[in-house]
């Protein structure tokens, strides 16, 4: 019985494993206001590997609308700009010796509303993610019923067990997404 408890207590550290992965997305995803976070994804290539960004320089925010970027060593600020241009973000980095400066400009209504778009796709993908782990914890319950490890009364006790995490977890999802819609289009 306590191997099935450890089972249960896994499918809900999944499943918050994935409310996790999609709060870090969000991070990432612009706002219209400087947040360090929005570099997090970037990765230099630097003494020939590829190396996050926070390793080779320091992000700080010095007002609601720029980053500024120490980059430790000077040789590597060509190529840390060259990065941060090439990830998509739609930012222009201006360099200044081993200082890396990026304005950040007002959002239009259309770059908002593509914006919300992403945030709806990452917020699908952590609901497919907490749906997986509900299925493979309720098919590691029919096989513990099968082996005769739970009584099928405990497996449906167990059952509605997962069902309640899902539903949790779901609307976790639901209220991360609609936080970050209203981040993005309030100006």
């Amino acid at each position: 019985m306590t191997e099935i408890n450890t089972k249960m207590e896994d499918v809900n550290r999944r499943m918050d494993a994935a409310t996790e992965v999609l709060k870090k997305e969000y991070s990432g995803l612009r706002t219209g206001r400087a947040s360090t976070s929005l570099l997090d994804p970037i990765v230099v290539k630097a003494y020939g590997a590829k190396t996050p960004l926070s390793q080779v320089a320091s992000v700080s925010t010095p007002d609601a609308r720029s980053l500024s970027i120490q980059v430790w060593d000077q040789e590597l600020v060509a190529e840390v700009s060259k990065t941060i241009c090439d990830a998509g973000l739609g930012l222009n980095p201006v360099a200044e010796g081993q200082m890396i400066r990026i304005h950040l400009p007002e959002l239009s209504e259309d770059r908002r509303r593509e914006l919300v778009k992403v945030a709806a796709k990452y917020a699908e993908k952590a609901r497919i993610s907490v749906r997986n782990v509900r299925r493979d914890g309720m098919d590691m319950l029919k096989k513990a019923e099968k082996d005769n490890d739970i009584s099928e009364d405990e497996q449906h006790r167990f059952s509605d067990k997962i069902q309640k995490y899902t539903d949790n977890h779901i609307k976790n999802v639901d209220e991360t997404l609609q936080k970050k819609e209203k981040d993005i289009l309030t100006v």
